[in-house]
């Protein structure tokens, strides 16, 4: 019996590291494709213009050691050991530490915030180190709980780092494939025109490109990992038989020493090249964004055995090659190929382009991800999300973003027509994302890892330094090419800020206007409200009370179904929430008014899928919550308290011992009971062309009145369903500032009408939607 039990956990253990690697074989062609690209431009920008390399090779290795310690201090020693442990439920990404921050202080900008939320199983995660929080984390738990500035700054930081992401999916593809075609000109270099290939190949390759992702990544994910691969081990061995053939004692040039002696000698030239030194580590924010994909493990085990050792070899032998082979800083001859063997030029060249798209399509998709966040968090207009595979995770396609991205691309690429500019714009995009790590993580060590401040202090001071000097870098070179993610990034930062600032002032409004429930059921014998046949579904953004969309709505038309359910669709700040969890239900008014509170909760990574189940798993978690029978029905509703009682309800199509609800073109409509003759039969009408049956679980039995709120349920679902939406618009009040009136009337409004509907992932049938007009006045 002990060797069996022996046997079974060997094999469990065995299962557990294929699965690993597996992930890490996988994470090849995900994470780390934008990263292994990055030496086909590097010592092309890093020598384009700035800097010479002279006879005496002390800049060669200069460069040579800052690239090495660069991979070695910012992938290495900050991703890898420390950033990839603050993930948030195995989700990564700039975020993921926003969404850790604000479920351990209050800091969050969205306003239905409910303590029911804090019950969610992925709520409670903990990553602190220590168990009892000093009194300087209580401290600054409450200052940014009390400061709504600092609140502000912390969004700001989140959407800087999200903008910078989406420039970076702009610049990425241009200068990875542009650097990769540029081989075309090594092999044309006897022909004419050989330059005016150069840019359409790219255009073409690009175009081609963006116009595949609505097929999805997950029809040609299986060739990913190979071509990265065969690709690293290419440079590698390149840069191998360079190192060997060339300079084998170019090993030396890792020492700190020629850092100092590079920046000594070369002095403001060389420090602004080191922009060019930067794009060493462009796609290594992959490995944390990129994480709810894969595991730490894995990305770990990928880029310390693999990725790192072939990218240090692969520039270890383009810096033996230039250091016998000397080149005026105009000459074209500093790009990468030309360290590759003539006779292999060609399949490389081929292997190259491939790598290229491979890393283009990785960053492509994460700014589909980022997008799809920030959108979820109501951050940026409500765009269509497909989901292009139905078993993998994350892997979507936003059609009006793949055009802007595509048309952007082009421009840039056709704009700039060479790497160095390119490489600036690209390098300031990078290193801005890592600096928004860098301040995130400071406060996610000291307010969720509870670690001492001394800590944080040198976690920013060591990297925050590295990252300036590469940022500042950047920056200089502003009107060579790195105005564009700045301009990008504000474009962006205005349509994330004034959304964001319109959904606030329209919620706050909403919340200012909400009836309460008396009033409600104060209207029957004043208004003569007659309850027609049907269940009313009125979606709503609040999450207690009645909505002003409603109560407009009922005044001008004082009839309503007999049926109503006030339906909010939020998020939360979790990246996933559980399907049992999905639900939060409850009872708006006395039990027999048959009116319902339903919240449905989705985190910032969850799939809102265009499906019909939706509608069914949303009745019978209500049939549920009634076969419960756990609400208040004593409660006394004249209180004029809004705060109903809420039950979680898992969602009943995923539980075998939850109510199922069955139904077919029958006249009839029954409870279906499976222990003893429980059946209840509606009246039959003829006119019906629906039967709806629930199917009760033998346990626990239901009284007298659940049945006959469910027969209720049953008979208004069989009647039909109306989609009662509010179609709003705002304006800004008189006497408004002008940049408010700007912000609201125009800004918000333009984007309003130019984006999808919140109910759009609720396939909302056209027959059955009634839509109320009504003026925001904020």
């Amino acid at each position: 019996m002990d060797l069996e039990t022996g046997s079974n956990k060997n094999h469990v253990k065995k299962e557990s590291w294929r699965t690993v690697l597996t992930l890490a074989y996988q994470s090849l062609g995900i994470v780390y494709g934008d990263l292994s690209t990055s030496p086909l431009y590097v010592f092309n920008s890093t020598f384009a213009e700035d800097i010479n390399h002279s006879e005496t090779n002390e800049e060669i290795y200069g460069v040579l050691s800052f690239v090495f310690w660069t991979l070695t201090l910012v992938p290495l020693v900050k991703y890898v050991f420390i950033v990839l442990r603050a993930d948030d439920n195995g989700e990564g990404g700039t975020f993921a530490l926003y969404s850790l921050l604000c479920r351990h202080a209050r800091v969050s900008s969205l306003p239905n915030n409910q303590l029911a939320d804090e019950e969610l199983s992925s709520y409670k995660t903990e990553i602190s180190n220590s168990p009892d929080p000093d009194k300087f984390v209580s401290r600054v738990k409450s200052t940014l709980e009390k400061h709504r500035v600092l609140q502000r700054i912390l969004l700001i930081l989140a959407l800087i780092g999200a903008c910078m992401v989406i420039g970076d999916g702009i610049l990425t593809p241009a200068i990875s494939v542009f650097s990769a075609v540029s081989g075309v000109e090594q092999l044309a270099m006897h022909k004419e025109h050989h330059k005016y290939v150069e840019v359409p190949l790219a255009c073409i390759i690009l175009i081609g490109l963006f116009a595949l992702q609505h097929y999805g990544t997950h029809r040609v994910g299986f060739l990913f990992a190979p071509v990265v691969i065969i690709w690293l081990l290419t440079i590698s061995a390149i840069g191998l038989y360079n190192v060997l053939h060339w300079n084998p004692h170019v090993y030396r040039a890792l020492s700190p020493y020629y850092m100092y002696n590079f920046l000594k000698k070369t002095q403001k030239k060389g420090w602004m090249s080191l922009g060019g030194i930067l794009l060493c580590i462009t796609g290594s924010e992959a490995m944390f964004a990129d994480l709810g994909h894969f595991s730490q493990l894995s990305i770990k085990i990928a880029f310390t055995t693999f990725v790192y050792p072939s990218l240090i070899l692969a520039y270890m032998g383009q810096a033996a090659y230039l250091s016998q082979h000397h080149v005026t800083a105009h000459d074209y001859d500093v790009g990468f190929y030309v360290s590759v063997p003539e006779k292999i030029r060609l399949p490389v060249l081929v292997i190259a382009i491939l790598a290229a798209v491979v890393g283009s399509q990785a960053i492509i998709t994460g700014t589909f991800s980022i997008i799809n966040q920030c959108s979820s968090l109501g951050c940026f207009p409500k765009v269509k999300v497909v989901h292009t595979s139905t078993s993998i995770h994350g892997q979507i396609y936003i059609p009006e973003i793949n055009w802007i991205l595509m048309t952007l691309c082009l421009a840039v690429t056709i704009g700039f027509r060479d790497t160095r500019r390119l490489g600036n714009a690209s390098g300031l995009a990078v290193i801005t994302v890592m600096l928004v790590t860098t301040c995130l993580m400071s406060v996610v060590m000291v307010l969720c890892w509870h670690q001492s401040i001394f800590r944080a202090i040198c976690f920013v001071l060591f990297f925050g330094t590295i990252e300036s000097l590469y940022f500042t870098a950047s920056l200089v070179k502003f009107l060579e090419g790195a105005w564009v993610p700045i301009a990008l990034a504000l474009i962006f930062m205005i349509v994330m800020y004034v959304w964001h600032f319109g959904t606030l002032q329209k919620y706050e409004f909403d919340l200012q206007n909400k009836v309460s429930v008396d009033w409600l059921l104060s209207l029957g014998p004043s208004l003569g409200i007659v309850r027609v046949r049907g269940i009313g579904l009125i979606h709503t953004e609040l999450v207690s009370g009645i909505p002003a969309i409603f109560s407009h709505f009922v005044t001008n038309l004082p009839a309503f179904h007999q049926v109503l359910v006030f339906l909010c669709v939020k998020s939360v700040p979790v990246p996933h929430v559980e399907q049992e969890e999905r639900f939060l239900l409850g009872h708006v008014g006395p039990r027999e008014y048959r009116m319902y509170r339903c919240i449905v909760r989705y985190g910032y990574r969850d799939v809102h899928k265009d499906d019909m189940e939706f509608e069914k798993d949303l009745f019978c978690s209500i049939a549920e919550f009634i076969r419960s029978g756990k609400s208040d029905t004593n409660r006394d509703v004249h209180s004029g308290n809004d705060n109903e009682k809420m039950m979680v309800v898992g969602r009943p199509s995923t539980s075998a011992q939850g109510i199922q609800m069955w139904e077919d073109n029958f006249n009839d409509c029954e409870i279906v009971g499976t222990s003893e003759q429980n059946d209840i039969h509606s009246p039959v009408v003829n006119k019906s062309k629906k039967r709806v049956r629930f199917v009760v679980p033998e346990s626990p039995k239901i009284d007298r009145g659940s049945q006959d709120e469910l027969q209720e349920l049953m008979e208004a679902r069989e009647s039909g369903v109306a989609y009662i939406l509010g179609h709003s618009y705002m304006k800004a009040k008189p006497g408004s500032s002008f940049m408010k009136k700007l912000a609201i009337n125009y800004g918000y409004e333009f984007l309003r009408r130019n984006s999808r509907a919140s109910t759009h992932a609720l396939s909302v049938p056209h027959a059955s939607t009634l839509e109320v007009g009504m003026g925001y006045y904020v």
